[in-house]
């Protein structure tokens, strides 16, 4: 059983911490973010630091761990930000940037428009998007939602991969002999 939930969270600098009830909000120098807490959980904030209370709840272990790590990533995304990078791979696929929409050319009978939601924003260098936020979650799900349009077929290795992804290949049909 993990024990993550009893280290304090130190509060990096330039941002505070807000508990509103259930809600605990978050602002630092690149935005803020909320997130809602189980009524089993409990925030303490104090001396620069947060920590992660509990009640005498059976589900109060599991969610500890889970709301500290929330909170942790909250930290991080108001300061630091998240990032994943995505590769295209295959002839003639390719993508392009135009005003918040990423426009892909994935072999299909028409172009692919993807529409960022608000909050994320994109990068692109040649064959290569960099889907950056400050909510982690979100930008783990927008990459996958990227991802799902093409994904890498395990022949060629064509479609779209994160970045450093390896795609196990598999051996092409024989010719045989009669």
């Amino acid at each position: 059983m993990s024990r993550i939930d009893k280290n304090p969270i130190i509060m990096p600098a330039n941002t505070e911490i807000k508990v509103e009830g259930q809600d605990v909000v978050v602002k630092g120098p690149k935005g803020e973010l909320r997130v809602r807490v189980r009524p089993d959980v409990s925030v303490i904030v104090g001396d620069g630091k947060v920590a992660i209370g509990k009640t005498d709840e059976k589900t109060s272990d599991a969610m500890r761990g889970l709301t500290r790590a929330l909170i942790a990533n909250m930290f991080s995304g108001v300061t630091e930000g998240f990032t994943k990078n995505l590769e295209i791979e295959g002839v003639g696929y390719r993508v392009a940037l135009a005003g918040g929409k990423l426009a892909f050319h994935l072999g299909f009978s028409h172009p692919v428009e993807f529409q960022a939601p608000s909050g994320i924003t994109f990068t692109v260098v040649k064959n290569a998007i960099s889907v950056s936020g400050i909510d982690k979650a979100l930008v783990g799900q927008t990459a996958a939602n990227i991802r799902k349009l093409k994904k890498p077929e395990p022949y060629k290795g064509k479609g779209i991969r994160y970045q450093g992804e390896v795609i196990r290949r598999k051996e092409g049909k024989k010719a045989g002999t009669v």
